[in-house]
């Protein structure tokens, strides 16, 4: 979140590429939600700053922070999963 707000992406812009991504993930089974939230996060920059040149490297920086969000996610769940097979293996 601060590297977005850093960088200068608005919160509006990663709820417009959440809303796309929901809708892109029942429009396009399985690759619509990546294809709906890059779309909705450079759909809304283009439209606020004016300009394909600009509102990429936005898009690249959302796409960084979700990206990262994900990876902790993830890591949190096998740490957890581990922890629970070895609460099943050692009592």
């Amino acid at each position: 979140g601060r590297n977005l707000k850093r960088t200068g992406v608005p919160t509006s812009s990663l709820l417009v590429g959440g809303l796309l991504g929901l809708v892109g993930f029942f429009v396009i089974p399985v690759i619509g939600l990546v294809i709906g939230f890059v779309g909705g996060v450079w759909g809304a920059e283009r439209l606020r700053l004016g300009s394909n040149q600009l509102a990429w490297p936005a898009t690249v920086q959302a796409l960084k922070a979700a990206g990262l969000s994900m990876l902790v996610e993830f890591l949190a769940g096998l740490v957890i999963a581990a922890l629970w097979v070895a609460g099943l293996l050692f009592t």
